[in-house]
């Protein structure tokens, strides 16, 4: 089985495709089954190629971290190499601040939500002074 080992790490960026790969030899040949450990395959990003080698999944997100196994199987046995995947995501927007009139004495509030991983740390400047 290759990768060799019985685990392994891969990290990839928020938004790509991450491309698993568990190459398998036996005789009879190997049928190859992908799971992730305590949750379900993204259904419609998920593909396969290279007759269930590589494990495809497009415009990754936080969600898809986790513990990914591929399992090889014949009538003679089975084998299994687990693949621990991070997705790590610069800074994005959940609630991108919006422009705000006021008049004098009146309130307003602006929201700022962002997110990422490492998750970003959030500064607010008035006229580029630090509040």
């Amino acid at each position: 089985l290759t990768p060799t080992g019985s685990t392994s790490t891969k990290v990839e960026l928020r938004g790509n495709v991450l491309l698993l790969e568990c190459i398998a030899a036996g005789l009879p040949t190997p049928v190859i089954r992908w799971i992730k450990e305590g949750g379900e395959l993204p259904a419609n990003r998920t593909f396969f190629e290279n007759f269930k080698k590589t494990l495809k999944i497009v415009d990754v997100s936080e969600a898809d971290s986790g513990n990914y196994k591929c399992i090889a199987r014949n009538t003679l046995g089975s084998v299994h190499h687990v693949i621990s995947v991070t997705v790590k995501a610069a800074p994005y927007w959940i609630t991108e601040p919006r422009n705000l009139v006021l008049s004098p004495g009146e309130d307003g509030t602006l929201i700022c939500r962002a997110n990422g991983n490492p998750k970003p740390s959030i500064s607010w400047l008035a006229n580029g002074v630090p509040i």
